[in-house]
């Protein structure tokens, strides 16, 4: 059954089966496993979703208790690419809604667009950034 509000429960269930998928996943997956390993219940995993749990509750919500910059470790996870935030956007928007009705699906969808958007501008990824030969 899809969730039909944002709370903790469902953003919680919703990060972790998301990272679980996203972690099998050839092209994003290796990022987050040398970052954080592949034990999703280690310390660094735990500590990773307690995080974005408060970082989606704050986006979609409002609710505070997200406290931190969500660019600043993206910096040292390695060689991002434009093609790894279009698969990290597929895989996003399939999964959200998967588990939320499409209203909240979509809003999910198009807050993690202009973060993708937003990060790929700071690190500097994309067509307008590519060396012209």
């Amino acid at each position: 059954m899809l969730a039909t509000e944002v709370d903790r429960g469902s953003v919680e269930k919703m990060v972790r089966s998301f990272y679980e998928m996203l972690i099998k996943d050839d092209l994003v997956g290796p990022f987050f496993i040398k970052a954080l390993g592949d034990d999703l219940k280690n310390d660094k995993w735990y500590e990773h979703f307690h995080t974005l749990d408060k970082f989606w509750l704050m986006m979609m919500t409002g609710e505070k208790g997200y406290m931190g910059d969500p660019f600043l470790p993206h910096v040292f996870i390695g060689k991002l690419t434009e093609e790894t935030f279009e698969r990290w956007l597929e895989l996003f928007n399939k999964h959200v809604h998967e588990h939320f009705i499409p209203e909240i699906a979509d809003k999910f969808y198009r807050k993690s667009e202009i973060l993708a958007k937003q990060f790929m501008e700071n690190l500097e990824i994309g067509e307008e950034f590519e060396d012209e030969d």
